[in-house]
């Protein structure tokens, strides 16, 4: 048994965790960089946690701007053991509607400006990101809405695109009609990969805000409508938060599902060719595999 932390990745319109007790923002340095802000730790139901606003207080970050590698880095240093992502997403799905929260369990990756993995020539791996989300923490944070009176689906599909404009009616189309998108979003990915490299579970709460620009009744997105929405889904966020340490416990066993062993045997380079600079900068992310 090992002592539960969860970190919660906050994005659009959560920017804080309710309850915290003995909360301080701390500074963590990376060998990836500056995460997008200093970190909020504290404890909540005697669950240690710490909270990390994916755009930086203020949103000063963009999608692509934000130091994906540096925040997955920072929370292992600190001993995190479960992420849960909240994001603000557009729907597809008529019965997806704006208000509601979909747990996600699958990702279709659209990005492209971005850094996706932590290792690279000199310390090669390959990580399974077959099922991306932990089904364990997954199913807490599906509970959890459920407690707090929140409308929401379990499973779907997220389109990570690479923004900060939205899609155009043809894209929109596509993913939804040919693709099978359930969700669309700017940020869970690389999250979702970074922290599966770095043996983290990971949730993925997706707050939907719009029918993006698809539906026939809605045209194009209206960023006044997605701003009022936020709002009142900020508030719902923050009570499934609330509810999370109750449901996972001050202490964990290792996850069923082998997120916290996913790195087993990823490693491809051989011992003696690994680049000793890679495997400095990988301490905390793949230290329980490359320490001898």
């Amino acid at each position: 048994m090992s002592d539960t932390m969860i970190a919660v990745i906050g994005g659009s319109g959560i920017y804080e965790i309710d309850g915290l007790e003995n909360a301080a923002w701390q500074s963590v340095e990376t060998p990836w960089g500056a995460p997008s802000d200093q970190i909020l730790t504290g404890t909540l139901g005697g669950v240690k946690m710490a909270f990390l606003p994916r755009h930086g207080r203020g949103h000063v970050h963009t999608p692509t701007s934000v130091p994906y590698r540096a925040n997955i880095d920072a929370l292992k240093r600190l001993g995190v053991t479960d992420v849960i992502s909240v994001s603000a997403v557009g729907s597809f799905r008529e019965e997806m509607a704006p208000g509601d929260f979909v747990v996600v369990d699958q990702f279709i990756d659209r990005t492209f400006a971005r850094e996706k993995s932590f290792f690279g020539p000199g310390l090669v791996a390959h990580v399974s990101v077959a099922h991306p989300t932990c089904p364990r923490l997954s199913e807490a944070c599906f509970t959890a809405a459920t407690n707090a009176g929140i409308t929401v689906h379990k499973g779907g599909t997220y389109l990570a695109m690479e923004g900060p404009q939205f899609s155009t009616l043809a894209e929109s189309k596509m993913y939804r009609e040919h693709w099978g998108a359930d969700v669309i979003g700017m940020t869970n990915m690389p999250e979702a990969k970074l922290a599966r490299e770095a043996e983290l579970c990971y949730a993925s709460v997706a707050m939907v805000t719009d029918y993006d620009s698809w539906h026939p009744d809605h045209g194009e997105v209206d960023v006044a409508e997605i701003i009022a929405t936020l709002t009142g889904n900020a508030q719902k966020g923050r009570d499934l938060v609330a509810r999370l340490p109750a449901l996972l416990g001050a202490s964990r066993a290792p996850c069923p599902h082998g997120c916290d062993r996913a790195l087993e045997f990823a490693i491809l380079t051989a011992p003696d060719a690994r680049d000793p600079a890679m495997i400095a900068k990988l301490d905390a992310v793949a230290g329980r595999v490359l320490t001898p």
